[in-house]
């Protein structure tokens, strides 16, 4: 997971509770079960966020935060994970598999 994962997921968490599609108490119950899992953040996804992932941004026209994701996929040859369509089209146009 790039370094800025939990931060990404804790973001569209509260957006759904602001947009009224959880309850507050459905997102303290999905961060806690999240703090449960064993993930590993990746310690280079800021070394990397001012050249690597700004370019890929650029040039794919992507948020920085997804061109984080996919350079992450990209350096560790990782299958990704994505529902934001515009992040899976260039990801399959670079040859990184998707999760279906």
């Amino acid at each position: 997971m790039p370094g800025l994962f939990a931060l990404d997921i804790g973001n569209t968490l509260l957006q759904a509770e602001r947009k009224g599609r959880l309850s507050a108490a459905a997102v303290s119950e999905r961060l806690e079960l999240l703090c449960q899992l064993a993930l590993i953040t990746d310690a280079e996804t800021a070394g990397r966020a001012w050249r690597e992932t700004q370019n890929l941004a650029r040039a794919h026209r992507l948020t920085t935060y997804d061109a984080a994701y996919l350079e992450l996929a990209l350096r560790m040859g990782a299958t990704l994970a994505t529902r934001v369509r515009d992040l899976a089209t260039v990801a399959q146009s670079l040859g990184v598999p998707l999760l279906p």
